[in-house]
């Protein structure tokens, strides 16, 4: 491993790339420019994945100066394999986004790609940051390009979706803030490895679970703050859809992992319930919401919230187990199938919502009614289509099984009637996904727009294959990820099982 400041690179390229482009006027330049910085930022991202050493204990290619020495807050960076995964699908999600939505926007747009770019630095600051402040300023900054591309890019009521969207993370930040201050003044530092470390009581410990409980719910988004989500997925642009499903949802269970659970376990334990409950009402009642949407858009936002159930019940399914059972292996298989179903969401949400820009590039309609024979007359669109959407309803083969199958078994372990609550999913995910399908693919040629699409091109064969592989390799071969973040989990669980109650 170098000294070269890796993680500064993956964070600080995009944004000054993003902030460079703004100066170009022309369209088509600034759309390269764009695949100018994300790509060579993808291909460094690479190098944390061969540079990674899964058999040294701790943060690797660790960064440390000082940014506010008064108040002992640095520029801190480290990751271990949870984050490499993350930052890896964050790069790489980056480039299909750009190149998927290539020609979608016509309107500023080297402000529209600067956004982006801006988005995915900050993006990967919050995966590398060590110190509890440096998360917060990019964990707040990244609300900004969000704001934008939905606010100025999106559709009709993008200014109401994009407010909805503001307003709900902000409220979650602040109070995220406020226990980031009382933690300081307890404690002397906001780095992250002191903060593991600090003895709380148990008021203290509960005051500080809900804070970040509330911060990290609405980014999920959990039931019942998930409300914004699919306003702001019909109301965004294709790409922005994209980067919000496959990237910016991961942030929440991101923080689950990283800050209720080391540091306030006892809490969180004795919370477990609610989360639990919580999540089991996001994967049946949310997935019986999105069998009835008439928007192809809000369906796969509804989906997307179910499935993301499966990241907090996983985690926290697992506190269960290592604090009360003592069950470590089981544990750290809940905690195994939260982050295997982060990544495997990332790309089967990531290629759904690329597939609606694809219909819509073409039709310029989200109605499922306005489909039907799409299969007639694209058959390689409906061939890759089918593949995304069973890994949406957990087919077994693909990613979308892998990760909900380590939970509801991890479930089981605890509770088999959690486990069969979850596992309804498997139901009623694939009454929605394949009624879906059906609708908008199959029966005859619905009218005489469908009579004239065109199959994908080149650029949307590029875009989708990728996804089709990631989809594939997760579900058929998933041990080369399990083994890159099993030493953290590891590590998180036992860190969660030795800690003790003042």
């Amino acid at each position: 491993m170098s000294n070269w400041p890796l993680l500064s690179v993956l964070i600080w390229l995009p944004i000054l790339g993003g902030a460079l482009i703004l100066a170009i006027r022309d369209a088509q330049t600034a759309r390269w420019a764009s695949l100018g910085v994300a790509v060579p930022t993808f291909v460094a991202s690479l190098s944390l994945l061969s540079g990674y050493n899964a058999g040294i204990d701790g943060l690797q290619f660790v960064e440390t100066h000082a940014w506010i020495p008064a108040y002992k807050i640095g520029y801190n960076l480290g990751v271990d394999g949870i984050a490499v995964a993350l930052i890896l699908l964050t790069t790489l999600v980056s480039v299909l986004a750009l190149i998927g939505a290539w020609s979608a926007i016509d309107k500023r747009v080297n402000q529209y790609v600067a956004a982006f770019l801006i988005l995915e630095g900050v993006t990967v600051g919050i995966f590398s940051a060590t110190d509890a402040m440096l998360f917060y300023v990019f964990f707040e900054a990244m609300l900004i390009p969000m704001f934008l591309i939905i606010g100025v890019w999106g559709g009709p009521r993008r200014i109401y979706a994009a407010l909805k969207f503001f307003l709900y993370t902000f409220l979650g930040s602040v109070l995220m803030l406020v226990a980031l201050i009382y933690l300081y003044l307890k404690g002397g530092s906001f780095q992250l490895a002191d903060l593991y470390a600090l003895p709380l009581s148990a008021k203290e410990q509960t005051w500080i679970f809900f804070a970040f409980l509330i911060a990290f719910a609405v980014k999920v988004p959990m039931f019942p703050v998930h409300t914004w989500l699919p306003d702001a997925h019909v109301e965004a642009p294709t790409a922005g859809s994209v980067i919000l499903a496959a990237i910016a949802l991961k942030i929440g269970g991101y923080g689950f992992l990283r800050f209720n659970l080391p540091i306030v376990p006892d809490a969180s334990q004795e919370w477990a319930w609610l989360v639990i409950a919580l999540s089991l009402i996001a994967v049946i009642y949310v997935g019986l919401v999105a069998l009835v949407q008439d928007d192809m858009k809000k369906l796969i936002a509804y989906s997307s919230i179910a499935h993301m159930g499966f990241v907090t019940l996983g985690t926290f399914i697992a506190l269960w187990l290592v604090r009360e059972a003592g069950n470590a292996d089981a544990a750290r298989l809940g905690l195994q199938g939260a982050m295997v179903q982060m990544i495997s969401h990332g790309f089967v949400s990531g290629a759904m919502f690329s597939c609606v820009g694809v219909l819509y590039d073409r039709m310029h309609s989200r109605r499922i009614a306005d489909y039907g024979g799409v299969v007639n007359v694209m058959p390689w669109f409906a061939t890759f289509a089918m593949l995304f959407f069973m890994a949406n309803a957990g087919l077994p083969g693909t990613s979308g099984f892998v990760g909900e199958f380590m939970v509801i078994l991890s479930a089981f372990q605890r509770n088999p009637w959690i486990a069969l609550g979850a596992a309804t999913t498997l139901i009623i995910g694939a009454a929605y996904t394949l009624w879906l399908y059906k609708r908008i693919f199959f029966g005859e040629v619905a009218n005489s727009h469908v009579a004239e699409l065109k199959d994908i091109n080149g650029r949307e064969w590029l875009v989708l294959g990728v996804f089709a592989i990631g989809v594939l390799a997760l579900g058929i071969y998933p041990k080369p990820l399990t083994d890159l973040m099993e030493p953290s989990i590891a590590k998180l669980a036992m860190q969660i099982a030795s800690s003790k109650l003042l």
